[in-house]
């Protein structure tokens, strides 16, 4: 039976397991097997994993892959993908080895500019406000100089400071508003530290500023946080190449496939219910690079979806053309990440996945993220217009659904030679596997 517990985060990894498994289990002995067989043998290692969150009880794999043979501007990439979903990575290679003969992926940094925000309520004049900003303002980036005396030191620190009014969406509702360069730290911390200061400040100055009533001096600070919507934080990634090299498929001509490929694009701009899906194949691709090098997908996925949101539709990231007879695919995305801080220096694999991209600098790492996004969005087009999303997506799957079946070693060398040839469905699987097992027992 279901119950509350007091005290829980006080208690040991090993009593919280036994109040889990009894609570919630009715075999506490094999949830507890399940749990202790994906503990790392190593102890040092586990506690460091123990340590990332709290209330620990056991580790979530997800395998770790790679996607080879990637060339961005002239350089070549193996990129790591942490992901469960089947057919990412392979579509991703496959995508790497299409452009690979084809000049590359072209990619460049657009701006690095990331926002924080100190969000407060002023029932005032808006012009004595606005003076006291002009005021206040150097007062605020200099009593933040201890939070940003290293940062400044290796290039970054604050960008500027506004005073935005906001009042027509809230009453008294009012922002400092904030840009800063946090170099290849991600800087979620070193931001809301400065913002805090900053609100501190503010709050201090306005009590002892002259110009306000006694009501106006009691400002109220609602919150200092960074913003995950970056859309200043810009990197664009593209391929191009002659519409006559884009012939592969036999089935197709290179021109019809252009043409094809292009009003996939089109429709994905115009109508949100595919632009959800062509941006969720996109993500795919981000996100595996952005969990395998320890950085924040969740933060990432916040800020592309706005940033696709930015019109006042949702709409797709990525754009096709054709002029002068050339093919060109590119987009342009937010991407605020970073190599140093956070997991990177702490995750065995994350240092290992960073130290097999040559340990880029945030600049670097935001444009493989870029590549692996656009590289991942052409292989689901390429499929959807040509043989369709299902016969490679469910070849890739078909491990899946024999692991589900408790295939052995036999079935499994049987089954994935019969399906070379065959149409790989979730029930032709299963039918499958039912006839083997059938001409067996036989």
């Amino acid at each position: 039976m279901c119950a509350s517990i007091s005290g829980f985060s006080k208690l040991s990894k090993s009593k919280k397991i036994d109040w889990i498994v009894e609570t919630y289990f009715f075999n506490a002995k094999e949830t507890k097997n399940i749990l202790k067989q994906y503990w790392n043998t190593n102890e040092k290692l586990q506690q460091l994993h123990d340590e990332f969150i709290e209330n620990t009880i056991t580790n979530y794999y997800l395998p770790l892959g790679v996607a080879p043979n990637f060339l961005i501007n002239g350089k070549f990439h193996t990129i790591p993908m942490a992901i469960e979903e089947s057919s990412v990575v392979a579509a991703a290679s496959n995508a790497a080895k299409f452009w690979m003969d084809r000049g590359g992926f072209k990619t460049k940094v657009i701006a690095t500019t990331k926002i924080g925000q100190v969000h407060f309520m002023y029932q005032g004049n808006k012009e004595t406000l606005n003076q006291f900003f002009k005021h206040i303002k150097q007062q605020l980036i200099d009593d933040a100089k201890p939070i940003t005396k290293n940062m400044e030191k290796r290039g970054g620190g604050i960008l500027d400071i506004e005073l935005r009014d906001k009042t027509q969406d809230i009453k008294g509702y009012y922002q400092l508003h904030a840009s800063f360069e946090t170099l290849d730290a991600m800087g979620a911390n070193f931001i809301n530290s400065c913002l805090e200061q900053f609100a501190k400040t503010f709050k201090t100055q306005a009590l002892a500023f002259d110009g306000f009533s006694e009501e106006e001096k009691n400002i109220q600070i609602v919150m200092s946080i960074l913003s995950n919507y970056v859309p200043d934080c810009l990197v664009r990634a593209e391929v191009s190449c002659k519409v006559e090299a884009l012939h592969e498929d036999i089935t197709i001509t290179a021109e019809e496939f252009a043409a094809k490929f292009i009003q996939a694009v089109h429709i994905a701009e115009v109508e949100p219910y595919r632009a959800v899906t062509h941006n969720k194949g996109i993500m795919n691709g981000i996100d595996a690079v952005v969990l395998a090098t320890g950085n924040d997908f969740r933060a990432v996925e916040a800020g592309v979806h706005a940033y696709a949101s930015r019109n006042g539709r949702y709409s797709s990231l990525s754009h096709a053309k054709v002029e002068n007879d050339v093919f060109t695919f590119w987009m342009e995305i937010p991407l605020a990440l970073g190599t140093v801080g956070g997991l990177t220096g702490l995750h065995p694999l994350v240092k290992l996945s960073l130290e097999l991209l040559q340990n880029p600098t945030a600049k670097e790492l935001m444009q493989i993220v870029a590549v692996a996004g656009l590289a991942q969005n052409f292989a689901a087009l390429r499929s959807l217009t040509t043989t369709g999303i299902q016969q490679g997506h469910m070849k890739m799957h078909l491990m899946n659904i024999l692991n589900q079946f408790e295939a052995n070693d036999a079935e499994k060398l049987t089954l994935i030679e019969y399906f070379k040839t065959n149409v790989a469905t979730h029930s032709a699987v299963v039918e499958a596997i039912e006839n083997l097992r059938l001409k067996i027992n036989d």
